[in-house]
């Protein structure tokens, strides 16, 4: 019997509403000052955050961040379509500290919503259902969370 999960439709969807523009929002999660920014804004100790960012389609984002220099993860992520400040669809390379890679592909929309804007990340690729369950328990609430503070907002839960 095969497995009916391939890496090409185990997927995950997830939401949260953010209080700020399109514009804001966008600039927020694409900007590689900014970003250094809200990836730590909630850790207790700092850490070691690289970001680099080319933002055009074939252009390339970098990031490095981790608590210290043995624990380091790191993402390469291609743009692949920019739709500023609507859409925005990478093909993410990430390595972890053990060195274990995987490639997805990531589609987030900004959709405006009354004064507060509507981030939605649709996320595909993944080697195995227990990876996407933490992507979407950890990953995605995590960086949801820093860009809500980021922006100044309080930390909404995640609409599924």
């Amino acid at each position: 019997m095969t497995d009916p999960h391939t890496a090409n439709d185990v997927e995950l969807r997830t939401s949260r509403r953010l209080p700020a523009s399109p514009e804001e929002v966008f600039d927020a999660y694409t900007d590689a000052e900014k970003q250094k920014i809200w990836f730590s804004i909630l850790d207790e100790e700092p850490g070691i955050v690289e970001i680099k960012v080319d933002l055009r389609v074939g252009g390339q984002q970098t990031a490095v961040w981790g608590p210290s220099v043995d624990m380091l993860f790191r993402e390469t992520q291609t743009f692949l379509e920019i739709d500023r400040p609507h859409r925005l669809v990478t093909e993410s390379v990430g390595t972890s500290p053990d060195g274990q890679t995987m490639t997805t592909r990531i589609t987030v929309t900004f959709e405006a919503d009354g004064d507060a804007t509507l981030m939605s990340v649709h996320q595909t690729g993944f080697p195995a259902p227990e990876v996407r369950d933490f992507f979407a328990s950890e990953v995605w609430i995590g960086a949801l969370d820093r860009l809500a503070a980021y922006l100044g907002g309080n930390k909404p839960r995640s609409i599924r």
